[in-house]
């Protein structure tokens, strides 16, 4: 069976194994939900197969439009930067297709629904009851030096604060923004709360929701008089399947513009004046498809999902409506 408009879901791409077979797992679960659809996938670094891969994959299958769904919470330098650069090369060179670039998840109540459950999962788990308003929950997004995408975080982490009653409710990244993880639980370990709930707010697995975890295990071991709770990450939630099937709905009807207010490369933003119209350009060049830690057989300890030069774009802001010409945003 041809399908004439094909999905091609692009992720980050990890060294861990596991991550990537989450991502999979999200990839089958939409091939499910979009039965009349080709649905394809690939990573923008380390794993394999490579963006590039899934987009001629799906031309090859006789798609004759594709929309691109970036799989990644929020728009910083890979939804801005890294992501329109791959889709955007593949439609210059392929003209007679139509190619649209879908927005990021975003802050979508579904997706807030899904991070309660999994808060409630890490509630129901524990050994004993506490009061939400004698619990402190901390909110752990990934960090970026886009400080518009950070503070999405903080927005999250209020809606679960005020949506479920916690007595207080914190925000710490794992890397590249401030505090880290260790200095947030120091601090919040502080502030007197019996219980403090650790939610990675993040897709998938990987080494940085790992080393979340092992934060937490080292603050409880610091901490012995506070309880600290291990909340899920958010995974093929079915929630988050059904905001990438909106997010699909929306770039069809051409209703899939990302909000850019306060994106640093568009307006002159506090601290980031130099990054307006910065031209996009893809990073990933040096590491795109080299393979997983299960490839080469090690592990390498740290993490290398956070570069530090994201330049950003010459800020035509893609909002892409239905066209071969996809936007740079």
């Amino acid at each position: 069976m041809t399908h004439t408009t094909a999905v091609m879901l692009c992720g980050h791409g990890s060294r861990s194994v596991a991550a990537v077979e989450e991502f999979n797992g999200l990839a089958r679960g939409l091939r499910v939900r979009l039965p009349d659809h080709d649905v394809d996938s690939g990573f923008l670094e380390f794993a394999r197969p490579i963006i590039r891969d899934g987009l001629e994959a799906l031309k090859a299958r006789g798609a004759k439009r594709i929309v691109c769904l970036p799989g990644m919470l929020f728009a910083a330098g890979h939804v801005k930067n890294d992501l329109p650069w791959e889709v955007n090369t593949f439609a210059a060179e392929n003209p007679d297709l139509e190619v649209i670039f879908g927005r990021e998840l975003a802050i979508d109540s579904r997706l807030l629904r899904a991070a309660a459950e999994r808060i409630v999962e890490a509630e129901q788990a524990a050994g004993s009851t506490v009061d939400r308003k004698d619990t402190l929950l901390m909110v752990v997004g990934r960090g970026t030096n886009d400080p518009d995408a950070n503070s999405n975080i903080s927005k999250v982490a209020r809606m679960l604060w005020e949506g479920m009653g916690f007595g207080w409710t914190e925000v710490c990244y794992s890397g590249v923004a401030h505090p880290l993880v260790d200095v947030g639980l120091r601090h919040a370990a502080r502030l007197g709360y019996r219980r403090i709930i650790v939610f990675p707010y993040f897709l998938f697995t990987g080494i940085l929701v790992q080393r979340i975890y092992d934060r937490a295990d080292e603050a409880q071991a610091d901490h012995p008089d506070v309880e600290i709770l291990k909340a899920g990450y958010l995974n093929d939630h079915p929630f988050v399947l059904d905001t990438f099937v909106s997010r699909l709905e929306e770039a069809q009807t051409g209703d899939n513009a990302m909000n850019c207010q306060l994106c640093k490369y568009r307006e002159q933003i506090v601290g980031f004046e130099g990054d307006r119209g910065a031209p996009q350009a893809g990073h990933h060049h040096h590491v795109r498809g080299v393979g997983t830690d299960g490839d080469h057989g090690h592990d390498h300890g740290h993490d290398h999902h956070h570069h530090h030069h994201h330049h950003g774009h010459d800020h035509a802001h893609p909002h892409p409506a239905p066209s071969t010409a996809v936007g740079d945003r």
